[in-house]
């Protein structure tokens, strides 16, 4: 008698997106400003709750570093203006066939306003 299949795995519990955007211009790069914005208007068109004001430091050596603590989640930002990269880091709760929408929502947030050569990125289930 042939095993019985085994049930279907539960969606994974979280989305994890990574992003590299390439080729984006240095001063946009060091733009503080501008990369906490962009990390407030990612929330927003995703819909996720923030914890509080995101944190967004410029860095001594060049670039800026900024977290944005949102409810069960986060969208994390690094610069680096002299290879003209911007890395994006976010973390939502849902599974990925239903958070790819929302995480694309702020892929995109970035995408419109920074003047990217390339957008690469990666999604994986998580938990």
């Amino acid at each position: 008698m042939p095993d019985a299949p085994s049930p279907a795995a539960p969606p994974a519990p979280f989305t994890h997106v990574a992003a590299d955007f390439l080729g984006v211009p240095a001063a946009q790069l060091r733009d503080a400003a501008l990369i906490g914005g962009l990390l407030v208007a990612a929330a927003g068109a995703v819909g996720l709750a923030a914890r509080a004001a995101p944190s967004v430091r410029a860095l001594r050596r060049d670039g800026v570093a900024a977290l944005h603590l949102l409810e069960g989640c986060h969208i994390a930002v690094q610069t680096f203006p002299r290879e003209e990269l911007l890395l994006l880091d976010l973390l939502v709760r849902g599974p990925a066939d239903a958070g790819a929408r929302g995480t694309q929502r702020a892929v995109d947030v970035f995408a419109r306003r920074l003047a990217a050569r390339a957008v690469h990125t990666q999604q994986r289930p998580r938990g």
